[in-house]
């Protein structure tokens, strides 16, 4: 499957291609419930997301949810004892700390995704 971000009415989505049934899916990540959606080509998919979207904001706006996510800022990483080594030896060259280290690697990977 392949994977690609889409944004609809500023609200990430990711989408996937799922040769089984030959169709897109789109999934909004940073909503604080279910909002996919599926078309057979990417303006179609487009629409779909935009009539979910809004089907699931009024539905929170009815229930007083808020409808996104809170994100802590925090998470807990588990590696292979030799990698974490060899990571923090990484960000000790640079300078830095490993949590500096370990997020500037993230916003360049999420930046080209």
């Amino acid at each position: 499957m392949t994977k690609n971000i889409m944004e609809i009415e500023g609200e990430r989505a990711i989408v996937t291609f799922d040769p089984e049934i030959g169709m897109l899916r789109g999934e909004f990540v940073g909503l604080n419930g279910g909002a996919d959606f599926y078309a057979d080509s990417i303006d179609t998919l487009r629409e779909e997301g935009r009539t979910s979207l809004k089907v699931f904001l009024d539905m929170c706006a009815e229930r007083g949810i808020e409808p996104r996510r809170k994100f802590s800022g925090k998470f807990n990483v588990r590696l292979d004892s030799g990698l974490h080594e060899a990571a923090v030896a990484a960000a000790r060259a640079q300078d830095k700390s490993l949590n500096e280290w370990v997020a500037e690697a993230i916003e360049m990977a999420a930046k080209s995704a």
